[in-house]
């Protein structure tokens, strides 16, 4: 896949990176990080990933190597909680 040459600060995306061909099973892992963008040069990614829904995992910030990258698209932000 092209790697875009901008993607802007604050931008919300989701990034699919390869993990690699797990050991037990033989088929390729992949992990999704849907996040905000903190910065992209092309060949580093700084986002901040979102807090799970379900609140079981916190906010983090994640740093990701174009070589892993499988994909990038833009995604929505969430919903607003209801009252």
């Amino acid at each position: 896949m092209p790697m875009p040459r901008e993607i802007p600060a604050g931008a919300r995306i989701v990034v699919r990176i390869c993990e690699g061909v797990d050991p037990a099973d033989h088929r390729m892992k992949f992990r999704d990080y849907v996040g905000h963008v903190r910065s992209w040069d092309g060949h580093t990614l700084e986002m901040t990933r979102d807090a799970a829904a379900n609140g079981s995992r916190p906010e983090q910030r994640v740093t990701i190597d174009v070589e892993s990258i499988v994909t990038i698209k833009p995604v929505p932000e969430r919903p607003a909680p209801r009252p």
